[in-house]
């Protein structure tokens, strides 16, 4: 399978990505290194890979021996097919019963997320591959593990009815030490199910995540769903990643205009930054509707030459000011970063959604189309 790689325009760039798929599949292969011997990954592609192109990155990824990815719903699944995925692929949430056709032609493989949700996809009479969730304690989605016979009551019923191949389930909690009481339960509850249900030999019972990959380890699943972590940022921002594995998203933009600005001048909109000092901003061509959060305004920073500059003013739309006293040779058309790294600098997503309160997630996923993507 081949990687159509898009190379940067040698024009005036305005915001844009740079998907590193070196890194990428360095993220993948330092995790892969983590596992039980035997343990396969399947790749967490949802919410277009979270931002860095789930073509690129499932063709990438398809290249280097990965046969299994996870999605969000049909569209994304059917976008991976068109692409030349040809592995298996579960839709982890809530397909439209009217679009089982859809899921045999496609061969995609649906998530079950109740007993009535299997009713309904039982009822179409089309032979849809799926895997049971069930709830160990996350109380999203799944039969409830805590009641093992209504389970394994349910799951008997159902892969006569349908061609179940696996059960599947989610930790909630794997990312953080003080919660692995509650994680080794979820494990446990999963596991209790999987065994009442073992002579349906079922190939595909799966209850790792990236977090659960790395600090949970269970040689019983069969796979590690590698989503956060491929992408080179935390599941928390207290966890300390192994060594190696790195962001493999840069933003980045460019110097629209440089000002000098003198005290008592106020900067944006709401007049929210008064100068007090003498000062050298610069406007940046990118906003919020690009994906930069409007909450970093007067808190953020950017990355120019090697340093820091404070974001002054509110965010707006499509542009937002820095200061750059100090900073040499800021003109139209010096880059910005806006994530990644310049000099000796890193700013990563994980660093910009501590400062607004969310997470790296939220960051690389509120990323805009508009803003293009060229992969390295």
């Amino acid at each position: 399978m081949s990687i159509e790689i898009k190379k940067q325009p040698d024009t005036f760039r305005r915001s844009w990505l740079e998907i590193s798929g070196e890194t990428l599949l360095r993220n993948y292969k330092l995790y892969q290194s983590r596992l039980p011997a035997g343990m396969e990954i399947m790749a967490v592609v949802k919410a277009d890979a979270y931002g860095h192109g789930d073509g690129f990155v499932s063709k990438l990824l398809a290249d280097h021996g990965v046969e299994h990815f996870a999605v969000s719903n049909i569209d994304e699944a059917i976008h991976l097919r068109k692409a030349g995925v040809t592995g298996q692929i579960l839709i982890l949430g809530y397909t439209p019963i009217s679009r089982a056709s859809e899921l045999v032609e496609h061969d995609i493989t649906q998530a079950l997320l109740s007993e009535d949700y299997a009713a309904l996809l039982a009822a179409e009479g089309k032979p849809v591959k799926c895997q049971f969730a069930l709830d160990t304690g996350m109380r999203r989605i799944g039969l409830n593990a805590d009641d093992p016979d209504a389970c394994e009551k349910v799951i008997r019923e159902y892969a006569a009815k349908l061609p179940l191949d696996g059960l599947f389930t989610h930790l909630c909690v794997a990312d953080t030490p003080a919660q692995d009481a509650f994680t080794e339960r979820q494990i446990a509850l999963f596991h209790t199910v999987v065994e009442r249900v073992e002579d349906l030999k079922l190939p595909f019972c799966h209850c790792l995540n990236s977090a659960g990959g790395l600090w949970h380890n269970d040689a019983s699943s069969c796979f590690a769903r590698l989503g956060i972590i491929l992408y080179g940022l935390k599941p928390d921002y207290l966890n300390t990643l192994p060594e190696g594995i790195e962001p493999a998203m840069s933003w980045k933009s460019v110097v629209s205009m440089v000002k000098d600005v003198q005290p008592g001048d106020t900067v944006g909109y709401g007049r929210t930054f008064t100068v007090e000092k003498p000062m050298t901003i610069a406007t940046i061509p990118t906003g919020y509707a690009d994906g930069y959060n409007r909450l970093l305004s007067n808190k953020g920073w950017v990355l120019i030459q090697g340093e820091r500059a404070p974001i002054v003013g509110r965010i707006c739309m499509d542009q937002m000011m820095v200061d750059v006293t100090g900073i040499p040779d800021v003109q139209i058309g010096t880059e910005v970063v806006l994530l990644g790294r310049s000099g000796s600098e890193l700013l990563t997503a994980d660093d910009l959604a501590q400062l607004y309160g969310t997470i790296g997630y939220e960051v690389v996923c509120g990323i805009n189309k508009r803003v293009d993507r060229f992969y390295l």
